[in-house]
């Protein structure tokens, strides 16, 4: 039931057979990597952005799914109540499905703030490097028990409010504005900024 009102179901559904990222949950941490630097993208520059990732081509509704979830977005990382909530499946799951999502979505993120930021503030390498942390996490069939639920819960009650902290006092640019959609995120010199941001996920 939860999963229907998170809009998980809805979302994994849309979005589970994309080849080129580990889980829908990944997908939803890097669109709130780029929401926390950038304006809410239209569902055009979506189509462009996934582009640029080599992401395959998305249907209509998919598109329409992606981009109200990027407006709901950027309103949650603003919200006084602290309300904001990674895409991931719920308590009735297993606990090594969450964990793997909360390690996707923690990917993501890295990996969409990187890419449409270029920069770090001096106060948020700390932040990234959680995220990192979080994205190498490793479930053993030891972690599945009360102790584990437990660890799981004070780690996403605290890297899913990263976001917010990445986002208070920076000024949001267009997506146009950065380098997603200028055509050279490839160059040398954001290549460099790919590497500095890309999580320590175990080989």
């Amino acid at each position: 039931m939860q999963d229907d009102i998170s809009g998980w179901n809805e979302w994994d559904a849309a979005f589970n057979s994309i080849e080129e990222l580990s889980s829908p949950s990944e997908l939803h941490g890097i669109l709130t990597g780029i929401i926390c630097v950038t304006q809410a993208p239209s569902t055009q520059e979506w189509e462009a952005i996934l582009d640029t990732l080599q992401i395959s081509v998305l249907s209509e509704e998919a598109l329409r799914l992606l981009t109200e979830e990027a407006e709901d977005i950027a309103s949650a990382i603003h919200d006084d109540e602290l309300d904001y909530l990674p895409m991931l499946p719920d308590d009735q799951h297993l606990l090594a499905e969450r964990v793997q999502a909360l390690a996707d979505w923690c990917a993501g993120v890295v990996l969409g703030f990187g890419l449409a930021s270029g920069h770090i503030r001096q106060d948020e390498a700390e932040w990234i490097e959680h995220l990192q942390d979080v994205a190498a996490v490793e479930f053993t069939e030891d972690d599945a028990d009360e102790a584990g639920e437990e660890g799981f819960n004070e780690i996403y009650e605290f890297v899913r409010l990263i976001p917010v902290s990445l986002s208070t006092g920076r000024k949001k640019v267009a997506v146009s504005e950065t380098a997603l959609l200028k055509g050279t995120a490839l160059t040398q010199k954001n290549a460099n900024v790919v590497e500095m941001f890309t999580p320590h996920r175990p080989s």
